[in-house]
């Protein structure tokens, strides 16, 4: 079974033969969009739900990558979806990529090469160049943005 995130849709440029699915959030972003392959699949795309349990699972794990901050809540589902049905996810998200890698859950890339490694990220304020390991809207110093950067 396929999981199809919304980068893996726009990319793709004919329907895969494999039994594909993907949560809804996913359908929420092409019709946001007006992407007309919605159309295409018809009854070939099945629209689920993931299980919360799933969900905890990946967030845990882009947690401790520092992938959480860079993963929508559509991302998320996208992944716990995939542990949900046991599938490999399709798409060009490199946060999606790296928190896949690190579930050992298998994933293909579309339209780009795909990761290489597994990668950390830590974030740092853009005002006092104070380091967190998550992202936080703003420095609770300073107030100011973060800003993500690769973990050495």
């Amino acid at each position: 079974m396929l999981v199809l995130d919304s980068s893996a849709l726009f990319s793709m440029e004919q329907l895969p033969e494999e039994e594909s699915c993907c949560p809804p959030g996913v359908i929420t972003e092409l019709r946001r969009y007006k992407d007309h392959r919605l159309d295409l699949w018809g009854d070939l795309l099945h629209v689920s739900e993931c299980t919360r349990e799933s969900v905890r699972k990946v967030e845990e794990a882009a947690r401790k990558s520092g992938d959480l901050g860079r993963l929508s809540p559509v991302d998320i589902t996208v992944l716990a979806l995939a542990v949900d049905v046991g599938g490999t996810v399709m798409t060009d998200d490199y946060s999606i990529q790296n928190t896949a890698r690190i579930m050992d859950i298998p994933y293909k890339a579309v339209g780009q090469t795909g990761i290489t490694k597994v990668e950390k990220w830590n974030y740092q304020c853009i005002g006092c160049k104070k380091w967190y390991k998550e992202k936080m809207e703003e420095c609770p110093i300073c107030g100011s943005p973060m800003k993500a950067h690769r973990k050495r």
